[in-house]
């Protein structure tokens, strides 16, 4: 894995190349993403090129030049779309109406360019793969399903008194609902918030709501402790608001939920609601309705045994379908096709 800023590594059999010595600076080069465009990816295209390795995978839309710069080389080079970032720009609140229109029809049309030009493409979910595979027929959606084991479900549910969220807060991940929810809750549930505020003025902000006193706020947690989390929750809330990058996003954090054996509150998009209604895991709810997700918990709060079934089916829904096991060999196969690599092609029929 080439990256930047931390130094060279090996961790858990993975070699970490670090395109960028510590101590060194190129003057006048600007932080951030901007700095990255300009700077950081000739160093990364740059240290991959040095590697000559059987394929590369590119995780980073700015990295797209780098990898035609690859691809002239000779080198197999693939693209990890891990969202839609077109859709994604039209819901940017910081970029006036005209300029997101402006810069997703920009980067779309360079997309398009560079991608057609690539080996293959890896996406995130169907939609992006769909929306990818007209300018690259060699296209495969790999979601970023759980591992089973990494979560192990507990069978008491007699003292479980909370429900969770997990994740990065923030207001368009529908924190201000979930808050408002906590004030109109009948039962004596509370929540149970693991996570980061993206915006500390939001954190403020909320913290004077009235359902706060029946927030426990956690802060981050390593995934032993999110785990725990879980584990202690009658359910896990996953109430993004409805912007067109979340209606046909696969949220990781309803599947780990469904992973650890615990119902699930979702959105009710239409993506969403059709696998939480197809594996009967959990309740979907209008998430800029507090007085809903208020009585989607309360009614998993007093119903420990449907609380229990909807966990146990959506537990079930992991083991048989929604894992990481069965992504991996998706992506197996389809390196095995990119590479014709002796290697990959065993793992693939493994």
């Amino acid at each position: 894995m080439v990256a930047d800023g931390l130094g060279d590594e090996l961790r858990d059999g993975v070699r970490i190349i670090d395109a960028s010595p510590r101590g060194e600076r190129k003057p006048g080069v600007l932080p951030g993403r901007l700095g990255r465009m300009l700077w950081t990816t000739r160093r990364v295209a740059a240290q991959a090129l040095s590697l000559d390795a059987d394929a590369y995978q590119l995780h980073d839309p700015e990295l797209l030049p780098a990898g035609l710069r690859l691809r002239r080389a000779g080198m197999r080079v693939v693209f990890d779309a891990h969202e839609d970032v077109p859709t994604q720009l039209l819901d940017k609140p910081y970029l006036a109406p005209r300029a997101a229109r402006l810069l997703a029809q920009l980067y779309a049309r360079y997309e398009r360019h560079a991608c057609a030009r690539l080996d293959g493409l890896l996406a995130a979910t169907a939609h992006i793969r769909e929306r990818l595979a007209h300018c690259n027929p060699r296209a495969v959606d790999v979601a970023n399903f759980p591992l089973p084991e990494e979560f192990s479900p507990d069978s008491s549910w007699a003292a479980r008194t909370e429900v969770c969220y997990v994740g990065s807060i923030s207001a368009i991940r529908g924190i201000r609902e979930m808050v408002q929810a906590c004030a109109l809750l009948r039962s004596r549930a509370g929540l149970a918030l693991a996570g980061g505020f993206a915006d500390p003025a939001l954190e403020r902000e909320v913290a004077q709501l009235a359902g706060w006193p029946r927030i426990r706020a956690l802060g981050h947690l390593d995934r032993a402790g999110v785990s725990r989390v879980m584990g202690s929750a009658f359910a896990g809330l996953v109430t993004l608001l409805p912007t067109a990058s979340y209606r046909d996003a696969l949220p990781v954090k309803m599947f780990e939920y469904m992973a650890a054996g615990i119902p699930v509150i979702a959105s009710d998009f239409p993506r969403w609601r059709a696998i939480v209604e197809a594996s009967d895991c959990g309740l979907c709810v209008d998430p800029q309705d507090p007085a809903a997700i208020a009585a989607a918990i309360d009614r998993l709060a007093q119903d420990a045994a449907l609380a229990q079934r909807m966990g146990a089916n959506g537990r079930r829904a992991i083991e048989q379908t929604y894992n990481w096991n069965n992504e991996a060999q998706k992506l197996l196969r389809f390196y095995a096709d990119i590479t014709r690599h002796p290697l990959a092609h065993r793992l693939a029929l493994t």
